[in-house]
């Protein structure tokens, strides 16, 4: 059973084209950072692209629960 916001965040999945890309953008960042958590060493700029993409996802999430809440306070 999902709670309410996953029910929300299910209707913005289907309904809003700006959550599906700004999930698109999200989904790559964790994908790239996967690949680098799976090396044995990080050489400087691995380690800085690391952070970079760590900032630029926890923004993209950011993004989309902004448009969670909003879809919240409309219902």
């Amino acid at each position: 059973m999902s709670t309410p916001t996953e029910a929300v965040r299910e209707q913005l999945m289907a309904n809003n084209s700006e959550y599906r890309r700004l999930r698109e953008i999200h989904l790559r960042y964790a994908s790239q950072l996967d690949l680098l958590s799976n090396k044995s060493f990080l050489t400087e700029e691995e380690q800085l692209e690391e952070v970079r993409l760590k900032k630029l996802k926890l923004r993209v999430k950011d993004q989309m629960e902004l448009l969670v809440r909003q879809a919240q306070t409309v219902h």
